[in-house]
């Protein structure tokens, strides 16, 4: 399966997060997923890759072109696809994508995480969503969503999409099953 990856780009987060998606990537490899990510080499991003890496997996990287620095992206991608525009990016990564994923990130991770279900919820991608909620990084923006859900600001079930695992095993193992019935 092509899993789509969103996540920080930074190194100077609690190294929780790293280490945690790190084993996240590991786990996505023995797998045998394919990786797609925005290219980055530090934060979720890189560790991600890294796990991916040291199991022999598959990674497609999609990057703006600006992004074309050195130390930035990773160098070990299966492929790489340069793009004008993040947007372009994101749409890249949407459309190579079956299912996705949600790693601790700020606030170009929840640019990509509500797209991604934006275009659930308009059947424009059925893919399935998960947040890897590491440490209960997401437990504040999930008190804001079921709000938001029983305040009627989306359609009911909107958010049965999407799984909350704080383990990479157990991601996958939902991840995998409800991409069967996609």
């Amino acid at each position: 399966m092509n899993i789509c990856l969103f996540g920080s780009a930074r190194d100077t987060v609690p190294q929780i997060y790293i280490a945690q998606t790190e084993l996240l990537g590991q786990a996505m490899a023995r797998r045998g997923h394919r990786m797609v990510f925005g290219g980055g080499a530090s934060g979720m991003m890189g560790a991600a890759a890294r796990g991916m890496h040291a199991f022999g997996g598959q990674i497609v990287t999609v990057a703006p072109d600006f992004f074309q620095k050195p130390g930035v992206l990773i160098p070990y991608a299966a492929e790489e696809i340069i793009t004008a525009t993040m947007a372009e990016r994101k749409s890249v990564m949407t459309a190579r994508s079956d299912a996705f994923i949600a790693a601790p990130g700020g606030v170009g991770t929840l640019d990509e995480l509500f797209e991604a279900i934006t275009l659930r919820s308009l059947d424009l991608h059925p893919g399935p969503l998960a947040l890897f909620n590491v440490a209960g990084f997401y437990d504040g923006l999930l008190v804001f969503l079921d709000k938001a859900a029983r305040e009627d600001f989306f359609l009911p079930g909107l958010l049965d999409a999407v799984g909350v695992f704080d383990e990479p095993e157990a991601l996958l193992d939902w991840l995998e099953a409800a991409a069967q019935k996609t």
